[in-house]
């Protein structure tokens, strides 16, 4: 896989940027011709992984961009933060488990919404989330 076009990043501080986000998330996927359907499964779980690098993770940014693997495009957007990382990540990944917070996806809703999903975390490193979601 590789980024086919530029990137842009945002920071994640507030629920202002969490909103914007979304807009920036939406207009890639509309950039590389998503269905309906896909646009609102990517703009879903990026909305749910902004609102943990807020919430879980203290803030943070965000990249997003166009990637090709060589026969079709997609969006990936990843989620970075030096907060605390996530201490149990079998229960985080567990279907069902929710904080109680944000849409209530968890992560595990995060990755079903997606094609390729990627979490790298450490506890006092922070957390890594990488999805792509591809045209097709």
């Amino acid at each position: 896989m590789t980024a086919a076009g530029g990137s842009e990043e945002l920071p994640v501080r507030g629920d202002d940027d969490v909103v914007r986000v979304r807009q920036l998330v939406r207009g890639y996927a509309q950039r590389v011709k998503l269905s309906l359907v896909n646009q609102t499964k990517l703009v879903t779980a990026a909305s749910e992984l902004a609102r943990n690098t807020l919430v879980y993770g203290g803030g943070g940014v965000v990249r997003v961009q166009v990637v090709t693997d060589g026969r079709k495009e997609g969006v990936r957007v990843v989620f970075h933060d030096d907060g605390p990382g996530i201490p149990d990540l079998t229960l985080a990944l567990a279907d069902g488990w929710s904080s109680g917070s944000g849409l209530g996806l968890g992560l595990s809703g995060s990755r079903r919404l997606v094609d390729e999903f990627d979490l790298d975390t450490e506890v006092g490193r922070g957390t890594t989330v990488s999805v792509v979601k591809w045209r097709g």
